[in-house]
């Protein structure tokens, strides 16, 4: 008798626990599906009042990129990008950029949607505690016409490219790992860091990296007005600049903050009443079902991640696992 009750009270227990896991899993769920669709219901993208008259008809929009430039932030900001060209009420856009850069190609990707958006709306630049390499890259998406503003204690320059590489053929030697992949062609391991590298592969490299550079270059030329492709050469050491040597060189425009770019963008437009507004992208249904919005990416995604080569304009020696933005 007494066995069979606590088996019966057992049993209750364990059905009442997953009752309750149940109405916790559905309850998650329910609040992941409420955030996405309220994520979707402004494009993925909620524009956050920051100064001014939250009531005016016309708006200023503050694009912020912050981090390392790559994935998956880079299709945010592209999304940020194209959603204040949309918008008609806002009549001009200020990027905030504290960024050491990042990937070539996502580097080159937001220019492209700056040069997109300048045509149809005024851009001005606020870079903060840093602006180099891929974010001073960036910045010139703003055009010749547009006016860069860096605060006092700014970091930018970096011109340059860089593909990480490790050589550990002496450590594989001592430790008898030897690297003997299968490929298809005598240039396809090129970058195995358990051998030094070859001429022919170096030969290579250097003429992918050097095209890289050699755009940057154009870009920023394009975009000074002050600055030819001899001067911006010269500039094009990989060395970082502080904001007062970046003025006195033509790479910005004038020394001040976010709100001194905003100030200076509304008195060239003719505005007297408006909001400032900062964008945001929510994230999507994805993300959040996925966990890629707080989780790190794991050891073993890290290493295969590192083994992939990419060309960067980033500053830093070591961008093979850059910070996840």
């Amino acid at each position: 008798m007494v066995r069979l009750e606590g088996s019966w009270r057992s049993r209750f227990f364990r059905l009442v626990l997953v009752l309750m896991l149940g109405t916790s899993v559905m309850m998650n769920v329910f609040l992941l599906v409420a955030l996405a669709l309220e994520a979707g219901a402004t494009g993925s993208v909620r524009q956050i009042h920051r100064d001014g008259n939250a009531y005016a008809a016309d708006r200023l929009a503050v694009i912020s990129v912050s981090g390392t430039i790559m994935p998956p932030a880079t299709e945010r900001w592209i999304r940020q990008i194209r959603h204040a060209a949309d918008d008609e009420a806002v009549r001009g856009v200020v990027v905030e950029i504290d960024s050491p850069g990042g990937l070539v190609a996502d580097s080159h990707q937001l220019y492209h949607e700056l040069q997109k958006l300048r045509q149809e709306k005024p851009v001005y630049v606020a870079m903060k505690r840093i602006a180099a390499s891929g974010g001073l890259y960036l910045a010139m998406g703003a055009g010749p016409d547009a006016k860069i503003f860096a605060e006092p204690t700014t970091w930018t320059g970096s011109i340059g490219v860089i593909i990480p590489r490790y050589n550990a053929a002496e450590l594989a030697q001592k430790i008898g790992v030897k690297a003997e992949p299968l490929a298809t062609g005598p240039l396809k391991g090129s970058l195995n860091p358990f051998r030094d590298l070859r001429d022919d592969e170096r030969e290579v490299w250097n003429a992918i990296i050097s095209d890289s550079f050699e755009r940057f270059l154009d870009v920023i030329a394009e975009n000074r007005r002050t600055l030819d492709r001899d001067a911006v050469r010269a500039l094009a050491t990989g060395q970082v600049y502080t904001a007062a040597q970046a003025l006195e060189n033509g790479l910005i425009d004038e020394t001040g903050f976010s709100e001194d770019a905003v100030e200076s963008l509304a008195q060239k437009i003719g505005l007297s009443d408006y909001a400032v507004v900062e964008y945001a992208s929510p994230p999507t249904l994805m993300d959040l079902l996925l966990g890629t919005t707080r989780t790190p990416p794991g050891i073993l995604e890290q290493l295969m991640d590192a083994a992939v080569p990419r060309a960067f304009y980033y500053c830093s020696w070591n961008p093979v696992v850059p910070d996840r933005p």
